[in-house]
């Protein structure tokens, strides 16, 4: 799976988390977390952790065709 970068900032911008933040509270280890960032393709359960960190569903997170 890969995240959208975009909807993951806006995300982020709508609970006023930054990327250290995100990084604590998901608690993913920082190169996964980096992995997460730079659009390399993620495991679901990490992207299970980031959409629950911030409170998310994982749909409105993935690259979706057509986006």
């Amino acid at each position: 799976m890969i995240v959208n970068k975009q909807k993951l900032q806006i995300a982020m911008a709508n609970r006023c988390m930054s990327s250290n933040d995100l990084q604590s509270k998901s608690e993913l280890p920082r190169g996964t977390y980096i992995n997460v960032v730079t659009g390399k393709s993620v495991r679901p359960v990490t992207l299970g952790k980031i959409a629950k960190a911030l409170n998310v569903p994982v749909e409105d997170l993935i690259e979706m065709d057509g986006d």
